[in-house]
This record gives structure tokens, C-alpha cells and sequence, in this order.
């Protein structure tokens, strides 16, 4: 068998894993079994091959690395407006019962309101931070 197969089938193997795991990193790597493969057609020797393999998929590690960590960190989805769509809206608050929690109509339904610990419950207009289930966490407008 040729080394350009054996390089081909390593990058395939290696982005069936990546699809199996979702680890964007193995891709990377089917990056670096690539370049091995394109050196194999160029006719370099198998330790080129694996030397370029190894380099390119070691940059392309660092690179995603790299990028991911400059990213900001990722709201959870129960306080992400782009996953949420509740977070931000309003709702008037009547009255608070004495387990700080209250009743509100919002969107056609009956929901439970809780404060954010710290805050005193107090009637008004607060703005949705977070949804809990089926529960709204507020904060005071």
C-alpha cells in the first residue's frame, strides 16, 4: 500500500472520530495526516512525511487552541438572550408573597417570580435575568 493511502485513510479515520466525539481538535489533526499525504505524493521520504504531519498538525492544534481561548466565556443558556428570549423582557411584579417568590401574568400564562438573592422584594416593573425552569429570576428596574 502506498503512503499517500495510509495518510488519506488516518485523515479519514481521524474525522469519523472527530464526528463520534465532537472534539474540533481531532480535525486539526486530520489537517496534519493531510499535509503527511500531500508530502507522500510529492515523493518525500516517510520521515518528511511524518515530520510535516506532525508540524501541521500541531500548529493547527495551537492555532484552535489559541483562538478558542481569546473567545469570551459562554453565558449558561438559562441567562443567554440569543438562546432565551425571555431574558431582558419586563414584567410587573403586584405583590410578594412571604417566600419571596410572587405570581405574574407574562406571555398569557401564570408564572413564578423569584428576586436575585440580595435584593429586597419590592412591587414594580422588573426585568427578566434569568429563566430557572419554570420559574423567572428578576431584578428590580
Amino acid at each position: 500500500m502506498e503512503h499517500s493511502t495510509i495518510w488519506w485513510l488516518a485523515a479519514g479515520a481521524l474525522v469519523i472520530a472527530e464526528l463520534m466525539t465532537g472534539s474540533f481538535y481531532l480535525l486539526m489533526l486530520a489537517l496534519g495526516a493531510c499535509a503527511g499525504a500531500l508530502c507522500a505524493h510529492a515523493g518525500l521520504a516517510p520521515i518528511a512525511q511524518l515530520v510535516a504531519a506532525a508540524l501541521v498538525g500541531s500548529a493547527a492544534v495551537l492555532a484552535c487552541h489559541l483562538v478558542r481561548r481569546r473567545q469570551p466565556s459562554r453565558q449558561p443558556a438559562s441567562s443567554n438572550r440569543d438562546v432565551n428570549l425571555d431574558v431582558g423582557e419586563s414584567v410587573m411584579v403586584e405583590h410578594w408573597g412571604h417566600d419571596g417568590t410572587a405570581q405574574v401574568r407574562y406571555r398569557g400564562a401564570q408564572w413564578t417570580v423569584i428576586g436575585r438573592p440580595g435584593n429586597l422584594p419590592s412591587p414594580g416593573m422588573h426585568r427578566v435575568a434569568e429563566v430557572i425552569g419554570n420559574r423567572l429570576l428578576v431584578d428590580k428596574l
